[in-house]
């Protein structure tokens, strides 16, 4: 009759322990350091200025590398360098791309004109609750490599229409998760491509 057979586990010791300690420490930064630079980062929604979209608290992660692949389109919400102080990170939607003029009327009435649409087109933004106060008529005609950015929460939000157009090499990434508060978890929050013509 056989013995019954055991797997022995030797305890480490002291020294071993702090050599795993070490080793898993670098073995994580080498995972975290790179995914938290070019792949995903997190943010954390401060202020009201896309209320209802975002509110404040909210927990983000940021996809940094769809736009290493395809351009940014109207409707994403993106997180950017504030361009007056690139300490700063804004979070704002993006409303005209390069080589659109944007009219914004004094009733908050957004027009785009493009080569597609040469006598305009006012955008349906079904995200702005409320109506929008009167406010400063403006136009911009975007260059290359400019963005027009506006928050949803238009009565709050310092964006393009005080501080001008968004270069395209200060965007960090478009909004890819929202995880907390837990009860709002959502996959591309709040980014919306359905802009019909309402003319």
């Amino acid at each position: 009759m056989e013995e019954n057979q055991s797997t022995e586990v030797a305890t480490p010791n002291k020294k071993e322990s702090i050599w795993d300690v070490v080793r898993f420490a670098i073995i994580a930064l080498l995972i975290v350091i790179p995914v938290r630079t070019f792949v995903a980062q997190p943010f954390i929604v401060s202020g009201s200025s896309m209320v209802p979209t975002f509110q404040d608290g909210e927990y983000l992660i940021v996809d940094e590398i769809s736009y290493r692949v395809s351009e940014p389109k109207r409707g994403d919400v993106i997180v950017f360098k504030y361009p007056k102080d690139e300490t700063k990170y804004f979070i704002k939607r993006i409303i005209g791309l390069p080589g659109e003029s944007v009219h914004v009327a004094e009733n908050g009435k957004v027009t785009i004109t493009n080569e597609s649409n040469p006598e305009g087109f006012n955008l349906n933004e079904p995200y702005i609750k409320g109506n929008v106060p009167k406010q400063v008529e403006l136009s911009y005609t975007l260059e290359a490599g400019e963005y027009f950015v506006m928050g949803d929460n238009r009565p709050a939000s310092s964006d393009s229409r005080t501080w001008g157009t968004l270069p395209e090499d200060h965007i960090v990434g478009k909004t890819f998760l929202r995880l907390f508060p837990f009860s709002t978890i959502s996959v591309t929050p709040g980014i919306y491509h359905n802009y019909e013509q309402v003319n």
